[in-house]
């Protein structure tokens, strides 16, 4: 399937430690990069992301409408890992109390919240996958300990 829909704006990236990233390897100052990818979203990556995506997505467009209402796609947040060298991500999603708190008024099954949630975290991966293998070019700055074994 094919989405063709005008891609939204790229999030602001905001200074602060990442929400529910897992690993305990996060240093107390670390840099995260934030301004320098907001940049790259904005210089092209988020729009190339998201050609990359929605021309797989299985979200149609009145899914993505919600998505949109729901300003998920402005909630990304996308932040260097050192310790990994790579580009993390969290991904927004709808909670799962979404009928209880009537979170939007089209939202009608737990299939529709399923898909979403997950099409936002392939996409936040694909946004990932395109900063890493064309903008981002600094590299980590962990260096392993010199007495690590040699597995060659």
């Amino acid at each position: 399937m094919s989405l063709d829909v005008d891609p939204p704006e790229p999030p602001e990236l905001v200074e602060q430690v990442p929400d529910d990233y897992e690993g305990d390897h996060l240093e107390e100052n670390p840099e995260y990069h934030r301004d320098d990818l907001e940049a790259f979203l904005r210089e092209g990556a988020w729009a190339e992301a998201f050609d990359q995506w929605g021309a797989h997505t299985d979200l149609d467009a009145e899914e993505f409408e919600i998505a949109r209402d729901l300003e998920l796609f402005r909630s990304f947040d996308f932040f260097w890992d050192d310790f990994a060298d790579r580009v993390g991500y969290s991904a927004p999603g709808i909670p799962e109390d979404w009928r209880e708190r009537e979170y939007h008024p089209e939202l009608d099954s737990w299939g529709t919240v399923s898909g979403i949630n997950a099409a936002m975290t392939e996409f936040g991966q694909i946004v990932s996958d395109v900063l890493e293998e064309e903008y981002v070019d600094w590299d980590a700055d962990y260096e392993a300990p010199d007495d690590l074994p040699d597995f060659d």
